[in-house]
């Protein structure tokens, strides 16, 4: 059963803005290390920086909690299967969110093109 879903679009400018005015502080306050690994190793990093702070939004709608209640950026991690399909790992707060709403999975699908970045995730109990 579907409980929740929430979309975010994001403007890649926005974030290789961020990335170039903040550098590592930006990176380090918003992503897992494992994001920024991955991220700095594409082509084009900020491509995939903006998609995945696109997935933390729409995961906070999903949730409809939004920042509220001492969720951290870092909480939520995109990571991947080795098919390439986009998964999420839950910490802190993020999985406490999840067991509290009793949650069975998040599902996620992100998509970029040259200027914008978009997510979307649906919950599922």
């Amino acid at each position: 059963m579907i409980v929740g879903t929430g979309i975010d679009i994001i403007e890649i400018d926005r974030i290789k803005n961020s990335i170039q005015k903040y550098s590592d502080r930006f990176k380090k306050k918003i992503f897992t290390q494992k994001e920024i690994e991955y991220c700095d190793s594409q082509a084009e990093p900020a491509k995939h920086f903006a998609a995945r702070f696109s997935v933390k939004e729409a995961v906070l709608k999903c949730f409809g909690t939004g920042m509220s209640g001492g969720i951290l950026w870092k909480d939520i991690e995109v990571d991947k299967l080795e098919s390439g399909q986009p998964i999420l790992n839950l910490y802190g707060k993020g999985g406490e969110i999840f067991d509290q709403l009793n949650l069975k999975h998040i599902h996620i699908s992100i998509t970029h093109d040259k200027s914008y970045a978009v997510a979307h995730a649906i919950a599922e109990k």
